[in-house]
């Protein structure tokens, strides 16, 4: 955090956050301690972490959409949805809508078209607005403390062989960074659609890559004699910034897959 007695620039005491020692000026404002309000820094993390306050908005969000190409799984050409979406213009109640009539949805329609069709077309039938989904088989996103995992239904017919073949797990742990791909994938017109802004609220800010830091005046060290505490805020922040750093040296050095997961859920934590 500093060198000797003096703020160390990258540090979490940095000076061009502002300062709380009358001996030094803030890098930032040129400003002493009466002076400086402070500046917010922030620690860039080494992988995404969920959010606990947008955790479960995130999984009403995956719900929606197609966990592999990122597409709302309604169906615009359905009167229903689109009956539904014109009456809602409350943007949280029109997420709910669409929550409910996507959240049953197993399948990601695509545009195959049938062989029948191929066959025989008929010029006088309208052709059915396609969905222009990828055809991909939805699991069922469940929730445990800051986890969500993927769970994939097992069909009627299905044995232990062709789950060998699709290569799909029962129940897969979803890490916030595989989650943060899905959501940055989901088209404009849907982000709209679940009553979200392209501009002001994309589903992919919903999950930390950034943590901000407070300025020194919002967790001011203690002096008491001759020794020096720091704020309980300051060594969170610390630990945050050193697990960071622990994980982004194991993916450099490529330490295996269950090593670098434990230190995530660290980070998580």
């Amino acid at each position: 955090v500093e060198i000797g007695y003096r703020p160390r620039v990258g540090g979490l005491m940095d000076p061009r956050m502002g300062t709380i020692d009358r001996n030094f000026r803030c890098q930032t404002c040129g400003e002493g301690p009466g002076d400086c309000p402070g500046h917010f820094g922030h620690i860039e993390l080494a992988r995404p972490v969920y959010h606990a306050g947008f955790i479960v908005k995130v999984k009403k969000i995956l719900e929606c959409i197609c966990v592999n190409c990122g597409k709302l799984k309604a169906d615009e050409g359905d009167v229903t949805f689109r009956t539904l979406t014109r009456r809602t213009d409350n943007p949280k109640r029109r997420l709910q809508v669409v929550w409910e009539y996507c959240k049953g949805k197993m399948l990601c329609e695509s545009d195959d078209v049938k062989e029948e069709e191929e066959q025989d077309p008929d010029p006088d039938l309208k052709k059915k607005p396609s969905h222009g989904g990828c055809g991909h088989i939805q699991p069922l996103i469940r929730k445990d403390g800051l986890k969500l995992f993927l769970v994939y239904k097992k069909g009627k017919g299905d044995d232990e062989d062709e789950d060998m073949k699709t290569g799909q797990p029962e129940r897969r742990l979803l890490a916030a960074v595989d989650a943060y791909s899905i959501l940055r994938k989901i088209p404009s017109k849907d982000i709209q659609l679940m009553g979200l802004s392209e501009r002001y609220a994309r589903p992919e800010w919903m999950i930390l890559s950034v943590i901000p830091v407070p300025p020194p005046p919002v967790r001011p060290s203690i002096m008491s004699d001759s020794l020096r505490s720091e704020d309980d805020l300051t060594y969170k922040l610390a630990d945050i910034l050193k697990t960071s750093a622990t994980l982004r040296k194991h993916d450099a050095e490529g330490a295996p897959a269950h090593v670098v997961a434990e230190i995530e859920q660290l980070l998580q934590f």
